[in-house]
């Protein structure tokens, strides 16, 4: 698995699980648009660290990972990551919303009205 595809299954998965996840959903769906994309991008960021590392440690090919532990390594990358910020965006923006996201979304909304 290349980089790029490792990165657009984070993003999306990422994504769904914000989604649909019970209570998390919720949860993260009454947070500010400014605070979920930071989370976003934070674990985004992580789990292409985390590959980084595997890839200098000589585990990522156990897992099927073609990432090199080198500076083309690095920037391949950090090209994914770009990748997977848009995918995870992406699906997040086009994923039904669950009841209970509906409701809390709901609830900020009227909590910035009468700010």
């Amino acid at each position: 698995m290349t980089a790029g595809e490792l990165s657009l299954i984070a993003g999306a998965l990422l994504s769904l699980i914000f989604s649909y996840v019970p209570g998390l959903n919720s949860a993260f769906a009454g947070l500010a648009t400014e605070i979920k994309r930071l989370i976003m991008l934070g674990l985004l960021v992580l789990v292409a660290g985390a590959v980084y590392g595997l890839a200098c440690l000589g585990y990522a090919e156990s897992f099927g990972i073609l990432v090199v532990c080198d500076q083309a390594g690095a920037l391949a990358l950090v090209q994914a990551l770009v990748l997977a910020i848009i995918a995870n965006q992406s699906v997040y923006s086009i994923t039904p919303q669950t009841g209970a996201v509906q409701e809390a979304r709901k609830d900020v909304f009227f909590e910035a009205l009468s700010e």
